[in-house]
Parts: C-alpha cells; structure tokens; sequence
C-alpha cells in the first residue's frame, strides 16, 4: 500500500508537466458542454425544461473518457522507458506500479468533474439531489472512473508505444456518443438503440441522471453495478497477467 502511494504521487506528478494533456481532459468536457447546450441544445428534444439538465451527466463520463487515456499513455511510457526494471529491482510489485497510476486518475477526474459541475451550474444545470443522492453518485462515479482506469492500465501494457495507447483510448471516448449521453435512447435508429443500450455507459449515465435529477432509474443502476464491477475485476486480472509476461 505504501509503494502504491507513493507511486500515485510519482504519477501525478508526471501529469503537472504533462501540462497539455491534462488541459485537454479538463477542457474538451466543457467545451462540448458549451458545443452542445448553446449550438444544438435549442434543436435537441431530451425531455427536460433545459437541455444542459440533460447533458451533463453524459459529459461527467466523457471526462472518465479522457482522464483514462491519459493513464493508458503514461502506463506505456513506464513500460517503454525503462522504470519498471528499476521499480522491480527495488522490490515494488507490478499491482503497486498500476495501482498508483489508476488512483491517480481517480485524482485527475475528479478535478475534470469538479471543473464540468461547476461550468455546468453557470450555464444553467440545476440538480435535484439530497446529500445522500451526492454521495451515491459520487459513489458511482467513482467506481466507473476506477473500472475504467484499470482498463486503460490494460490498454497500455498491451500497446507497445505511447502513441499505440493513445489510438487504442479512441474507442473508449468513442462509447459515450452512441449513448443517452446527449440524446435519449429511444430517439436513435432502431439499429443504434440496441447497441446504446445494452452498452455500459448508458446505465451509468442513467444511474447518474436519477440520483441528480431524480428521474426514474429503473434497473440502471444494477446494470451499472454489474458492468463497473465486471470491467474492473476482468482488467485488474487481466493487468496482472500483462504485467508479468511485458516485465518478467
């Protein structure tokens, strides 16, 4: 746990003079948030007086989106440099090194959520949450950024450059469009919903949306459970296995 912590610190600070990757994690979220509340939201129908009441839960999930392509590139800058023949002659376990870039990304969005949430409120998002609703979405997520994180640690061990990672990370910032993130489900082609659905965004986002805005959650946040539980337990075994064969 002590080396896992101190390898957090050692990420995050990689990340402050990664000065341009970090801005554009925090950013790109509020930008599309600009994009779409003040360019489409007077064309987009999504059921809600304001059309940024809709939006922003989806976005909080495209900055996980970002945030995570950030540690898939800095896991593969670690296995490309040379610092983990160094980590490993000190005695530090391959899960110390992953687990400090992960809980730094919690790090990184939590500060992109924060900085979202509070564009959000000035343009015109009006939540509907108890004290309680807060913390169980913090909660949520939470457990997807972390899920997700650990999914990036496994895309930067399987490519074999920074660059690869980062291409590697299009499909996970890809999933929030074909979503409920900026339109409802049930508006998409026929095709698209069946995908858009059954898709592991679409119930956190749901999840999300219930607990802020007190809409109906259904079995959402079950699903999201399910999904985040399953995405983080498959990818921190999955990143154990790489890890040995990339460093033995």
């Amino acid at each position: 746990m002590s080396d896992a912590l101190i390898l957090s610190g050692r990420a995050l600070r990689l990340s402050r003079r990664n000065v341009e990757a970090v801005l554009t994690s925090l950013m790109l979220p509020v930008m599309l948030m600009l994009l779409f509340v003040y360019l489409f939201g007077g064309a987009i129908e999504a059921g809600t007086a304001k059309y940024v009441t809709y939006v922003v839960p989806g976005l909080l999930l495209l900055c996980a989106g970002y945030g995570a392509s950030v540690t898939a590139i800095s896991v593969s800058h670690d296995m490309a440099g040379g610092i983990v023949d160094r980590l490993r002659s000190l005695d530090v376990s391959g899960a110390a090194v992953l687990a400090g870039h992960v809980a730094a990304s919690v790090v990184r969005n939590a500060a992109s959520t924060v900085v979202v949430l509070g564009v959000g409120l000035l343009v015109g998002f009006r939540p509907h949450a108890s004290l309680a609703d807060w913390v169980a979405a913090a909660a949520v997520l939470a457990l997807f950024v972390t899920a997700l994180s650990w999914f990036a640690a496994v895309i930067g061990l399987v490519a074999r450059s920074p660059e690869g990672a980062s291409g590697f990370t299009f499909f996970v910032m890809f999933l929030p469009y074909p979503s409920s993130a900026f339109v409802p489900v049930a508006t998409m082609p026929g095709w698209v919903q069946g995908f858009a659905a059954h898709q592991p965004v679409t119930p956190v986002i749901e999840t999300l949306r219930s607990l802020l805005l007190g809409t109906p959650a259904g079995a959402a946040p079950w699903q999201a459970l399910a999904w985040c539980s399953g995405i983080l337990a498959v990818s921190v075994v999955l990143s154990g296995v790489l890890f040995r064969r990339r460093a033995g």
